[in-house]
């Protein structure tokens, strides 16, 4: 979503013709988020307003990710949470339990305050036997003021603190994808996944065994390209570009030549 189809709340030039596009086609998508403060509805709301519409049910967060991952490793389990709506109603609609009282997972995910007391509560519960699961490895996030510490910052306190590294669920691990895919009911050989960033929209597309197309809108710039062992499979200046090449693709297969 931030730095493919918007960036800082404005809409990408661009974004509004590709989510057309694949409407108009009947193409199957989702928005993915590695952030885990907003719902789903939330999440749509603020598209909208930069004058992007995109359904809640076409919008995957880590968060939703994350609950899924957990519903499928313990159904009805118990968890003590750090995060914000996004996350608590995510795992509350997995049929999870919040509690302090003997937890089988700490979670840890997005908020914009953080508790002392919390991660203290956090530690002494990982300590305690409870499984450290953290939506994604994000250290930093955007604010007005300028970055914040993000969960992979915080999850690095705790891990630092109880020796225990969490699982994490968001990009890059690619089970953030498959899950999306399922999903959408679609197949990796026949989907392809648009990010901003090598280090986790590219290598999770690219262990997930999807097509990936790199937009230079967001995090990754090209001159950053010869940092990375790995390569997308497409690259664009940015999604409006992408649209181009989709319609122009379009066009000649409707070409009589192209018919026959």
């Amino acid at each position: 979503m931030d730095g493919v189809l918007v960036h800082e709340n404005q809409a990408i030039k661009g974004a509004a013709e590709l989510l057309n596009y694949w409407r108009e086609n009947n193409l199957r998508f989702l928005v993915l988020t590695n952030n885990s403060i907003y719902t789903p509805r939330d999440l749509r709301a603020r598209l909208l307003a930069s004058g992007l519409d995109v359904p809640e049910e076409n919008i995957w967060t880590s968060a939703m990710a994350t609950a899924e991952f957990l519903a499928r490793q313990r159904p009805g389990g118990r968890t003590f949470v750090i995060g914000e709506a996004g996350l608590t109603t995510a795992l509350h609609d997995a049929g999870f339990i919040m509690t302090d009282q003997n937890p089988d997972y700490v979670v840890l995910g997005e908020t914009r305050t953080y508790s002392f007391e919390a991660i203290t509560k956090a530690i002494r519960l990982i300590e305690g036997g409870a499984k450290f699961i953290a939506t994604n490895p994000d250290a930093t996030g955007p604010s007005t003021e300028g970055i914040m510490p993000a969960t992979g910052a915080i999850a690095a306190l705790i891990t630092r603190a109880t020796n225990r590294d969490p699982y994490v669920v968001g990009k890059p691990n690619p089970m953030m994808f498959r899950s999306a895919l399922n999903r959408i009911d679609a197949h990796s050989e026949t989907t392809a996944m648009i990010g901003d960033r090598m280090d986790t929209d590219i290598v999770a597309g690219m262990e997930a065994g999807l097509l990936t197309a790199l937009v230079y809108t967001g995090i990754t710039a090209r001159e950053d390209m010869d940092a990375f062992p790995f390569r997308p499979d497409l690259q664009f200046p940015s999604v409006a570009n992408l649209h181009a090449e989709l319609a122009k693709g379009a066009a000649a297969a409707e070409t009589p030549a192209a018919k026959k």
